[in-house]
């Protein structure tokens, strides 16, 4: 016969699953409080000193988003790590024409970065003279008139050169000096915020943080930046940047952060996205995602600057039959031709239109360049043959045939 308390089967717990029942005579027993959700945990310095610093900045300047807000105050923060970093990302303040707030945001910056060096009128030589082991941060307003028109272009060949070099750690410039003529090797290595109308050479704007200007719209208001006025808050900010980051040096040096995009955009914005990682709170996020669509923007508008080499062509081909379908075209005649045609974009590719450097680059990846021919009057100049542009017209921007023209 089965045991009979082996038989009967387990009845639940019912007083778990009801609330306490009052009955008369008998107290009531007590309910227990709800548990109380625990406080968020106050912000850490470093999420604090950025999150003030992002206002600051927001106060005297307008930038074209949110993702630009965080770029350039972790680029700021970055500037007093400068020597943890194996790459030293250029900030690219640009825009379409003046009073876009250029200046005005490097004047911000000047007061909050390491050891600003401000490079008007410096020669590449006593720049890089001024970079040590510990750089300062280079800082270049009107950064256009270095590198606009062809001939003050290869006069600061040395500049670009140096900017260029610096980007990446261990990448000196040799130089020889002393009465012995010995060769000597100078760092090149240091953060550098550029400003200019117009986009900066190739070089420098794949190795940068791009910040692109507007001019502020009716409504759009910012405070009046005054350098007795404004400045020690923004020192008083520097220097708590500095109090929180020094100590995390070798921290810093250590950090590979996971990273939204690759190759060099990665290592351009590695710095900003470890400042980032060292603060915590919503500002990894933050600098992950600034990244990813920042990077994408730039990589869109390269995307955008083939398409124009493309349509160049096309007008080149356009002003060679105006003339006439010459041999050859001047170069001088040929940037006439583009600059003054209204239907075609070129006036206003740069303050002074598409000039022959800017021309020369957009060709280059065509394997076009400008040679010395002699032209009618016996008077040599340089200029380009149709013969030049045959191949790219036919690979890029072929003549449509007549059976495409009419949509057979």
């Amino acid at each position: 016969m089965d045991d009979p308390a082996q038989s009967t089967p387990s009845l639940p717990n019912t007083a778990a699953l009801w609330p306490p029942v009052a009955i008369p005579g008998r107290p009531a027993e007590p309910v227990p409080p709800p548990a109380e959700e625990p406080e968020p945990a106050p912000p850490s310095e470093g999420d604090a000193v950025l999150a003030e610093l992002r206002e600051q900045i927001r106060r005297y300047v307008v930038l074209p988003s949110g993702e630009a807000f965080t770029a350039v105050t972790l680029w700021v923060a970055a500037t007093h790590l400068q020597t943890a970093w194996q790459h030293a990302p250029r900030l690219a303040v640009v825009g379409p024409a003046k009073r876009c707030g250029k200046s005005r945001l490097l004047d911000v910056i000047t007061e909050s970065v390491h050891d600003p060096l401000i490079t008007v009128n410096a020669s590449a030589a006593a720049v890089f003279r001024s970079i040590t082991a510990t750089p300062p941060t280079l800082l270049v307003d009107e950064a256009d008139t270095l590198f606009g028109s062809a001939k003050v272009a290869e006069k600061n060949e040395e500049m670009r050169g140096l900017l260029n070099a610096g980007h990446q750690r261990n990448r000196p410039t040799l130089r020889v000096s002393g009465p012995n003529h010995e060769v000597s090797k100078f760092p090149t290595f240091a953060m550098a915020a550029l400003a200019g109308i117009g986009d900066l050479p190739d070089t420098i704007m794949d190795r940068s943080i791009v910040i692109r200007m507007r001019r502020r719209r009716p409504g759009e208001k910012v405070a009046e930046f005054r350098t007795f006025r404004d400045t020690p808050p923004l020192h008083a900010l520097r220097d708590r940047l500095v109090a929180w980051l020094t100590p995390l040096h070798a921290e810093a040096m250590e950090l590979t952060p996971a990273m939204p995009v690759e190759d060099r955009a990665a290592d351009t914005w590695q710095p900003l996205v470890s400042v980032a990682d060292l603060a915590g709170g919503a500002w990894p996020d933050l600098a992950r995602t600034a990244c990813q669509i920042m990077a994408k923007h730039e990589a869109e508008h390269d995307q955008d600057r083939s398409s124009l080499g493309i349509r160049l062509l096309a007008d080149i081909r356009r002003a060679f039959t105006t003339e006439g379908n010459p041999p050859a075209l001047r170069t001088s005649r040929l940037l006439d031709i583009l600059n003054q045609d209204d239907e075609m974009p070129w006036a206003e590719y740069t303050t002074h239109g598409l000039t022959p450097r800017g021309l020369q680059l957009l060709l280059k990846e065509y394997d076009i360049s400008s040679v010395t021919r002699r032209f009618h009057g016996n008077v040599q100049a340089r200029g380009f043959t149709r013969l030049q542009f045959a191949d790219s017209w036919a690979r890029y921007c072929p003549e449509p045939t007549p059976e495409t023209a009419t949509g057979a």
